[in-house]
């Protein structure tokens, strides 16, 4: 019984944001919260990591506010500023408006776009 229960415990503390795979996740994405939103492979309140790896795999572009940009760079400016469109009615709330955490949102992009690779 008492196996149990440190096995239910243990299991408890890898879910995190509703999603078992966030122990997974990259220490930037916790660092980040980009796990209250996202999970490894299943949508939460914003896509899978892996779905938007594969919607841009091969992609060597992407359009922000009607503009286009190389792929990373315009993921980047959309991670940082936020938006809506994409994937459905929810918006994605700015993550960094003020420019301040560019390298590390350059490095989570990079990560999930190459998941698909």
């Amino acid at each position: 019984m008492k196996s149990i229960i440190v096995s239910m415990t243990a299991a408890a503390g890898l879910m995190v944001a509703g999603s078992t795979m966030a122990a997974d996740m990259p220490e930037l994405a916790k660092k980040n919260n980009c796990i209250a939103c996202h999970a490894m492979d299943k949508k939460l309140v914003g896509p899978a990591f892996m779905d938007v790896s594969k919607k841009y795999k091969g992609a060597t572009t992407y359009t922000f506010k009607g503009k286009e940009y190389p792929l990373v760079e315009g993921l980047v400016m959309k991670v940082s500023q936020g938006g809506s469109g994409n994937w459905g009615s929810m918006a994605m709330t700015p993550n960094d408006p003020a420019g301040k955490k560019q390298d590390q949102i350059k490095e989570l992009v990079e990560f999930v776009v190459g998941l698909a690779k």
